[in-house]
Parts: structure tokens; C-alpha cells; sequence
């Protein structure tokens, strides 16, 4: 138990922002795996994976990326992945849905009257806590690619390999971009944020740096 605690650590404390990545060194297709494994398995909200993941490789389409994600100019080039976490929109996670519908019943295999139960509970939750508000169910479904995000980036730190999240991007026109490309339906779904893998070229040229535990934990 304690040699894992201390991998563990060990791991976030390898993990930082990679912003230029070694070209030369690219991940195996058998590790990206596993980081998308990691994605796949992390919880969200009901459960309803409001996710999906795009991996750009090809060069042609990260240079029609560039105008739009300035704070990602230096990981378009160099990073192995380049991973876009897309969220759902609010019409594709409306309580009775065609998508939530199909989760439910074909994916979390939910008899017929837990469906009703558990779709009236989301019901209420998007009526009450998010207003039924498109805008609001929208930002909520991000919340939850974060943490899918999240996930993605300790497991891979875990097997040495780097990673950056970006918020750097104008999301709507990479959305453009991918709705033309024939990767996503704009109508369905939206560009949540945007995470390079990759091998860092050099090593950070300073500690990891965080308050002390003191500083941001309260118990009562």
C-alpha cells in the first residue's frame, strides 16, 4: 500500500505543463490506449458520459488549428496526441433524449421502471439546479469532460509520459472547423477543452511549487 501511495505521489509530482514536446518520441498506440481507457472509465454526473474524444494526428489538420488556439502554438507542432474533448449539448441531454434514453437502457442496462425513476430525478435536476437553461446544461456537461481530463493526465504521468491542458482556444471556431471536417455536429456537441500527451523535451527548470496542505484544507 505504501509503495503504491508513493508512486502515486510520485506521479503528480512528475506531472506538469508540458509546452514543447520531444518530436522524436511519440506514444505507443498501446499507452494512448490506456490513457483513453482512463477517459472512458471516469465517473460523470448520472452517469450519462456527456464525452466524446477527438485525437488530431494528422499535421494537415493541426495547421488549420493553429489561427484558432493561440494558447496551444508551441503543443500543435511538437505534442505525439493532441486530444479535443468534446461535450454534449443541452438538446442531446434533455431527460427523454434519444441519447440519455439509449444510455440508460442499452448501456447501463436500467430495467424499464428504474429508466422512469432515474429520468424523472434528472428531470428535475436540469429543471431545478441548471434552470433548464441551454447555457447552463451545456457548462455542466463540460464540467464533467474535466474530469475525464483530469484522469487522463495522472494515468499518464503514472507511465511517464507528459501532458498540457489548453483553454487557449477560440471554441466555436474550432468547433467550425471540426463540424466541416465531418467530425462532430455542432448542434450536438461542443469543444470543452483541449489536452496535448507527448514526451517533454527538457526537464522542468523548476520545482513543483503548491501552498501547503495547511494553507487549503479547513476541518471542522
Amino acid at each position: 500500500m505504501k509503495i503504491k501511495k508513493n508512486e502515486i505521489l510520485s506521479a503528480y509530482q512528475f506531472r506538469h505543463a508540458c509546452k514543447v514536446f520531444d518530436t522524436n518520441q511519440k506514444i505507443s498506440d498501446e499507452n494512448f490506449h490506456f490513457i483513453l481507457e482512463t477517459g472512458r472509465l471516469s465517473p460523470s454526473s448520472f452517469g450519462l458520459e456527456p464525452w466524446r474524444f477527438v485525437v488530431v494526428q494528422e499535421q494537415e489538420l493541426r495547421e488549420k488549428l493553429k489561427p484558432v488556439a493561440g494558447g496551444a502554438q508551441r503543443q500543435l507542432p511538437t505534442s505525439s496526441h493532441l486530444l479535443f474533448i468534446l461535450a454534449r449539448r443541452e438538446s442531446e441531454l434533455k431527460f427523454d433524449s434519444e441519447y440519455v434514453t439509449k444510455l440508460m437502457k442499452e448501456v447501463q442496462n436500467m430495467p424499464e421502471e428504474v429508466v422512469k425513476f432515474v429520468s424523472n430525478m434528472y428531470r428535475m435536476f436540469t429543471e431545478i439546479e441548471l434552470e433548464n437553461n441551454e447555457q447552463l446544461i451545456y457548462e455542466w456537461a463540460c464540467k464533467q469532460s474535466y474530469i475525464a481530463m483530469g484522469n487522463m493526465m495522472t494515468a499518464a504521468a503514472q507511465i511517464g509520459i507528459d501532458s498540457c491542458p489548453v483553454e487557449g482556444i477560440d471554441r466555436e471556431k474550432v468547433a467550425s472547423i471540426f463540424h466541416d471536417e465531418g467530425i462532430m455536429n455542432k448542434h450536438e456537441f461542443g469543444v470543452a477543452c483541449l489536452v496535448a500527451f507527448g514526451y517533454r523535451s527538457e526537464d522542468p527548470h523548476r520545482q513543483k511549487t503548491r501552498q501547503s496542505i495547511e494553507e487549503i484544507v479547513v476541518w471542522r
